[in-house]
């Protein structure tokens, strides 16, 4: 699919930990003619100028992490403000994960300097101010950290072979307080939390549902009757 009109559509943020199901998810759309299915770009991470610039991260987190968490941002804006032509965009993740999450965990683990963390915190600001980056809902896919450490290591991904459990709560951790807890002070849209501990073929029943609220959501907003008042902030499907 193709991004190329010019009114920023309805956008939905797919958001959850490595190996929450977010691809598979975001593969129950795929086919729809009026959504634009974007996946992180992780074949552009994987091959800078023929640097996998993912795989050094996970190797030596202490001297890649910037560049990798620069390389995402400018990336991730690329999808964020891509034209479209289709009513719907969904995303895998966006740049507010990465600033909440991602950028945020560095810096708490001591792996990122002050000084990189204030770069990429400047940066994710000015995007902010200069960029149509918003989204209109948030689809949270909620699981255990021992689900999707277990999932990861099936699948076996060589870049993920560094990643510890460890890490994934860490991850986790950083996804509530952003997504439940809402620790952070930044306009945020509804979240609808999707428990994503159940095998990936058990979830597949709660696309439809997923789908449903979508469209309900984008009428809505398309009759000017979507408001805060309307739709509670969190929505649970479990």
């Amino acid at each position: 699919m193709s991004c190329n009109s010019a009114r920023r559509p309805f956008t939905v943020f797919v958001e959850g930990n490595i190996g929450s199901g977010k691809s598979t998810f975001l593969s129950y759309f795929n086919d729809f003619a009026d959504i634009f299915v974007a996946l992180e770009p992780v074949h552009l991470w994987q091959d800078v100028n023929g640097h996998n610039i993912l795989e050094l991260m996970y190797e030596t987190p202490l001297l890649w992490s910037f560049a990798f968490q620069s390389l995402v941002q400018k990336t991730m804006l690329d999808i964020h403000t891509a034209k479209c032509s289709q009513p719907v965009k969904m995303m895998e993740r966006s740049l507010q994960s990465g600033r909440h999450v991602f950028i945020e965990n560095l810096y708490r683990q001591n792996v990122m300097a002050s000084a990189e963390y204030t770069v990429l915190t400047s940066f994710y600001e000015s995007m902010l101010k200069n960029f149509d980056v918003n989204g209109d809902l948030i689809i949270y896919l909620r699981s255990d950290p021992e689900v999707v450490y277990n999932r990861m290591r099936e699948r076996g991904r060589t870049e993920e072979n560094q990643v510890s459990l460890e890490y994934l709560k860490q991850i986790h951790q950083l996804h509530e307080d952003w997504l439940v807890r809402k620790t952070v002070v930044e306009n945020l849209p509804p979240v609808l939390i999707l428990d994503a501990n159940s095998s990936l073929a058990t979830m597949e029943k709660e696309f439809k549902k997923c789908e449903n609220i979508i469209y309900s959501r984008l009428n809505q907003l398309d009759s000017a009757q979507l408001s805060n008042a309307s739709t509670p902030d969190i929505l649970t499907m479990v």
